[in-house]
This record gives C-alpha cells, sequence and structure tokens, in this order.
C-alpha cells in the first residue's frame, strides 16, 4: 500500500505507485501521476496535470504543477513532466507550459533544485542540472544537461544556458550562455572556460585545451566572432565540446538579441 499520511489529501482520480511516500499535509490533484519510490515531504502541492517519475525527493513545501504566470494563458491542458532521480527542495515552485509554447514544461533526470527557485512555463531543464538557491528561471528557457545556475541568478526568457556551462550568483542572464563557459554579472558575460567542471566531468586534455584557445580566440579577443568561428571550422580536428561550442555560437548569431529560442518563436509567429 501507498504510504500517505492521514493529513495528506489525495483526489481521486490521482494515479500513485504503491512504493510512493506521501508526507503530512500534501495536496495531489485528480490528473496527477507519481511513478515507484517517489517521496512527497510535508505541505507539498502537486496539481494539473502533472506526471513524475521513479524516485524524486521532493523535501517539504513544494509547489509544482501550478498554472503559468502568462496573462496569456487561458486555461488550455497543458502539463508538467519530471523524470527520474531529482531532488526538488523547499519551497521550489513548478508551473505547467502553455498553449503558446511547447504545451509542456520538462525537467530530465538527476536534477538537484535548491530551495525557493522558480521553473516558470515551458522551461526545459535537461538532466544533471543544478539549479542553486532563489534562482528565477523565465519562461521558455532551456538549461542543457550538466550546467550550474549559482544563488539569486534570473534567467530572462527564451534564453539558453549550455550544457556544463556555469552561471555565477546573483547575475542578470540577458541572452544565451556558451556551453562550457563561466558568465557572470548583470548583465551577465563570459568571464572564462569552467575549467573545474570540464575536469571534473573528466573531459580529455584536448578537449579543456581546444575550449580554453576557443576562449582566447572568440571572447578575449576583439575579432568579429563569426570570423574567429570560420577560421577555427577550417583548421578542423576539433573535439566534441569544441564542435558544439561553435554551432551553439551560430545560433545564438542568428538569434534575437542573443537568444537562438526566441528567435525560433518570433519566425514561427510571421509564419502563422
Amino acid at each position: 500500500m501507498t504510504s500517505i499520511h492521514p493529513t495528506a489529501y489525495i483526489a481521486p482520480k490521482a494515479e500513485l505507485d504503491s512504493s510512493v511516500i506521501v508526507g503530512p499535509f500534501c495536496y495531489v490533484g485528480n490528473q496527477v501521476r507519481i511513478d515507484a519510490d517517489t517521496v512527497l515531504g510535508p505541505h507539498v502541492t502537486v496539481q494539473s496535470k502533472t506526471t513524475i517519475g521513479k524516485r524524486n525527493r521532493f523535501t517539504g513545501q513544494c509547489a509544482v504543477g501550478g498554472q503559468p504566470q502568462d496573462l496569456k494563458y487561458t486555461g488550455e491542458e497543458s502539463a508538467l513532466s519530471i523524470g527520474h532521480d531529482n531532488v526538488i527542495r523547499e519551497f521550489v515552485t513548478m508551473n505547467i507550459g502553455t498553449a503558446a509554447g511547447s504545451w509542456v514544461t520538462r525537467i530530465g533526470n538527476q536534477n538537484l533544485i535548491m530551495a525557493c527557485a522558480h521553473v516558470a512555463h515551458d522551461c526545459v531543464i535537461e538532466d544533471e542540472v543544478i539549479i542553486g538557491n532563489n534562482v528565477l528561471l523565465a519562461g521558455h528557457v532551456l538549461i542543457e544537461s550538466q550546467a550550474i545556475i549559482s544563488g539569486g541568478a534570473a534567467v530572462s526568457h527564451f534564453v539558453t544556458v549550455g550544457s556544463l556551462a556555469m552561471v555565477g550568483g546573483m547575475s542578470r542572464v540577458m541572452k544565451d550562455v556558451p556551453p562550457y563557459m563561466v558568465a557572470e554579472g548583470g548583465p551577465a558575460q563570459v568571464r572564462g572556460v569552467n575549467l573545474v567542471g570540464l575536469r571534473r566531468r573528466e573531459k580529455s586534455q584536448e578537449a579543456v585545451s581546444q575550449l580554453r584557445d576557443a576562449y582566447r580566440r572568440l571572447f578575449a579577443d576583439e575579432a568579429p566572432t563569426m570570423l574567429a568561428i570560420q577560421e577555427m571550422e577550417a583548421s578542423g580536428g576539433m573535439e566534441a565540446e569544441t564542435t558544439h561550442l561553435l554551432a551553439f555560437l551560430r545560433d545564438m548569431e542568428r538569434g534575437f538579441q542573443g537568444r537562438y529560442r526566441e528567435s525560433l518563436r518570433r519566425s514561427a509567429g510571421e509564419d502563422s
């Protein structure tokens, strides 16, 4: 039998695996599905069309599946999808998607989302991401795998934070953050290569060396970014990490005010 504290409310149509643990004063709505070995701590609210995978830990006082804080939202039946092995700490809020976005807010696997963070509508957080305390993600933000967003940072709508990037605390992130780089400030600017993250993820010495060279040529020098990208691509012999970085920067150049995902939205709007 599912372990449900007597003070918790589970709606009649909610679907919970028999191994789920529900703590005191929780609320679980009718359209919620929770898979095996997930634990809801005290005062957790899960509502709307929310699907939660296996072995997730909600520490307490979270509110997930809430309606978008978006004036364009008109009550459409959008959703929130949470994968496996995530840790969601105190007072985290996550909203469902919108018809104007992807319809679904998606959280991948093995992420740590710390206390008081907010994940807005239509965001995508991939895998092994760390979101620090009080981080604010606006709508339609994409956080690629293994990125770290430090405490108090605010990320503008449609921004992409690349894989293994590091965003400094209290940063105001107004445009995309390239993968493998460190960005900080208000507005955030690229300050260097995320050498600590690369070492922890056991990236090859050649990959690290190429990324350090790429930083000097793409960010430290005054040469135009596209010219530097073309020169690096022509030289060949690039590691996968460098290839990903250059492709990311090409997308940024095509983006709207440095936000590639927003350029896609604007293009779709023009076509419709």
